[in-house]
């Protein structure tokens, strides 16, 4: 193989990998948002809509650092998907795959029969707390950490 043979290979399998690591892909909820960090409790820098689509440009396990509408942020896998989404004028509207509270707790693992089991397992935990933060929402990602901290769950805050 001679050397321009060898440079031309490395051109090309160079950009195949940028290729794949900025994939097209959309957003399958009905509002997403893009965070600071790869975190659920990073600083939500830009809202994204349901067929948006954005760029990947860095994937760090389940979190996606994508470009949308003139913004960059990080968001969850499970907010995309490979599937390109087009809205026609006159279709009837087109539901999201999941809601923004059902993706947050998937991206965790963490359904309402897991924590229902949970609860029963584990009666003599007081969460009420817990309770609270879901009903009013809206709470500081300062009051969110404490609260991690706490409760000896400090790597959930990461």
């Amino acid at each position: 193989m001679n050397k321009w043979m060898l440079i031309g290979m490395v051109f090309l399998g160079a950009a195949v990998l940028e290729g794949s690591a900025r994939d097209r892909m959309s957003i399958q909820v009905r509002e997403g948002q893009l965070r600071e960090q790869p975190s659920f409790l990073g600083r939500v820098v830009a809202g994204v809509e349901y067929g948006d689509r954005v760029t990947v440009q860095e994937t760090r396990g389940p979190w996606k650092r994508v470009e949308a509408r003139e913004a960059e942020g990080w968001i969850h896998e499970s907010a995309l998907t490979r599937k390109r989404i087009v809205l026609e004028a006159g279709d009837e509207d087109v539901g999201p795959a999941a809601a923004r509270d059902e993706i947050a707790l998937a991206g965790r693992g963490f359904t309402e029969d897991v924590e229902r089991e949970y609860r029963n397992q584990h009666q003599e935990l007081n969460f009420s707390r817990v309770d609270r933060m879901e009903r009013e929402g809206g709470l500081m990602v300062e009051e969110i950490v404490r609260f991690l901290r706490e409760g000896g769950l400090e790597g959930g805050a990461e």
